[in-house]
């Protein structure tokens, strides 16, 4: 396995926990119906999914419906002005990117949430002058778990993709981290989905923790 030269993050999961914004996007649709919230808990498995998974359990709407892109675009207006009220970095995030950057290795965000979110929330968050690049949903022309957007990143850092490791917590990050031919890490504080355990999506390693993953780079660095 060659020397790692960069490390690459999803972002709603993995380095930031975004469930609560999300899910009080969501629940916001259903109180403007006349329905109850639903408890944070119950959507944080769905938050690396975005709209399509919160809404589907939120308002039970799937793109087949006729009113889901009418639904969606309300959940995205309530979403961009509660982007970042109560995101937070994951414990022990904050020590694990000043490690990566003691080692004076790039580490750069590849997420499927669009520029239009993940570039100010990036900036809110304070990590938009730190990272080397944040690659959107929609910078390259197919999404996670397609290579492209991981592939886009490699590139632009000038590190080839097996001297990458990519990081996250959805069967779809490892999806294409595989694809790109990087190495991968599946985390399991993230949200982790609905579907199968994390120990099937044959990822390269799995880390309980931040620090594991920090102790993890130590080993491949």
């Amino acid at each position: 396995m060659p020397k790692i030269q960069a490390v690459l993050f999803d972002l709603d999961g993995t380095v930031a926990d975004t469930a609560p914004d999300l899910a009080y996007a969501a629940n916001s649709l259903r109180l403007a119906d006349g329905v109850p919230p639903l408890p944070v808990e119950i959507l944080r498995p769905l938050a690396s999914q975005g709209a399509r998974g919160l809404l589907k359990e939120a308002v039970g709407l799937t793109p087949d419906d006729a009113g889901f892109e009418h639904a969606r675009l309300r959940f995205l207006s309530f979403y961009e002005h509660n982007l970042c009220v109560h995101t937070k970095l994951f414990p022990g995030i904050a020590q694990l990117l000043a490690g990566i950057e003691a080692r004076k290795l790039p580490w750069g965000i590849v997420t499927n949430k669009v520029e239009f979110f993940a570039l100010p929330l990036m900036q809110q968050l304070g990590l938009a002058q730190r990272c080397a690049i944040t690659v959107g949903g929609d910078t390259t022309p197919n999404p996670k778990p397609a290579p492209d957007p991981l592939l886009h990143a490699a590139k632009a850092l000038n590190v080839a993709p097996e001297a990458c490791l990519y990081v996250g917590d959805d069967l779809r990050d490892i999806q294409a981290a595989h694809a790109a031919g990087m190495t991968s890490v599946a985390v399991r504080w993230g949200y982790l989905g609905d579907g199968p355990p994390i120990e099937r999506w044959h990822a390269h390693h799995i880390v309980k923790t931040p620090k594991d993953l920090h102790d993890l780079l130590e080993s491949l660095c």
